[in-house]
């Protein structure tokens, strides 16, 4: 099924029995398209869905209610960047010219908030959203862009985050060789 709309919803559990659990009721509750639900590192559960921002909230809300004691976050952005669905379904077409920034950080929740901000601060194209899946409960996303516009957009998702501590770290390589790019397409 494809839902349309604009906003994106997330749970992470501390346990993946629970986490099944949550993921029919949250698909149950409302009219939302399932993106991922699997486990994570390290030993967690993450459920995200996509649709309008009603249904999202309501089927996060449902999520939230059912994981009472495994919630370890949850998250709902309304009006997401439209960058950021297939940066994290590896659907987005990448120009492989402009400088590269990698952002790095502690959480999933983190990364989704630090990568909307930074598309919606400067022109770039986000490469990819990895999502602690075989990076020891980390994140990052990548972009590509001119210089400028890539220092900007990674100094935006930096301020989203300041004061959380949950950066790892950030680079912007202003020539990236084209090899750096195969692992994205």
């Amino acid at each position: 099924m494809k839902i349309s709309g604009n906003a994106i919803g997330l749970i992470e559990l501390s346990s993946i029995s629970i986490g099944y659990l949550v993921t029919d009721a949250m698909l149950k509750t409302a009219s939302v398209e399932l993106v991922l639900s699997r486990t994570v590192c390290p030993g967690k559960f993450i459920c995200l869905v996509w649709g309008d921002v009603a249904a999202v909230e309501a089927s996060v809300a449902a999520g939230i209610q059912l994981g009472q004691g495994y919630l370890v976050n949850d998250l709902v952005i309304p009006n997401l960047h439209s960058q950021i669905y297939p940066a994290i379904t590896a659907t987005n077409q990448i120009d492989t010219t402009g400088a590269l920034g990698v952002v790095e950080t502690f959480d999933i929740v983190s990364t989704i908030l630090a990568a909307d901000a930074s598309v919606k601060a400067a022109d770039v194209t986000l490469c990819e959203l990895r999502i602690a899946m075989a990076i020891g409960g980390k994140a990052f996303y990548t972009m590509t862009g001119d210089v400028a516009a890539v220092e900007a957009s990674v100094q935006a998702g930096l301020e989203s985050l300041e004061g959380k501590g949950l950066v790892v770290h950030h680079v912007v390589i202003p020539r990236p060789r084209p090899e750096l790019f195969q692992e994205f397409i």
